[in-house]
């Protein structure tokens, strides 16, 4: 959300609740709860979708693969939902799209320097105020577990982040 928003796009993000939602829209995004994905996106774009960034796959995927306009881009970067979509080439074709896949890590072995100048730029984003991540926790070392169990029960609304001592 917070890049889309830096870069003047007109970012709508997909959130479960309604507390992530409003999280989403505090950010400066439109957001939608995904349910019927094409539609909510084509009604809140006049149209269809430019560019996805999804790193949820599975029925997500193809969904926003739908949405996606003549000559769109769907970026992949992970597969949450633990389905890994499988795309038909000839849908890629009628509607001239392009799916890329992206993995950072992948860069420090292939190109190291996109890699530091990607996160350089980012730095110099959040000191000077263009990114402000939103952080839901703040839990100290002893409380770990804790920190765990909100990602895996899905209810933190940002990142968690843990303190050490002293």
């Amino acid at each position: 959300v917070e890049i889309g928003v830096a870069l003047g796009a007109k970012v709508i993000g997909v959130a479960s609740s309604a507390e992530k939602r409003a999280v989403v829209e505090a950010r400066g995004a439109s957001a939608i709860d995904g349910a019927d994905f094409k539609t909510q996106v084509m009604g809140m774009s006049g149209g269809g979708v430019d560019v996805v960034y999804d790193p949820v796959g599975g029925a997500q995927f193809e969904a926003a693969f739908r949405a996606c306009n003549p000559e769109g881009r769907l970026i992949t970067i992970g597969f949450a939902s633990g389905d890994v979509p499988q795309i038909r080439a000839n849908h890629l074709m009628v509607k001239n799209l392009s799916v890329l896949g992206l993995y950072w890590g992948g860069f420090l072995r292939f190109r190291p320097d996109i890699l530091t100048r990607s996160l350089a730029t980012l730095m110099d984003w959040h000191a000077e105020g263009r990114l402000k991540p939103h952080i839901s926790h703040v839990l100290p070392l002893d409380r770990v577990e804790e920190g765990l169990e909100l990602l895996r029960s899905r209810k933190s609304t940002g990142k968690i982040v843990i303190t050490l001592p002293g």
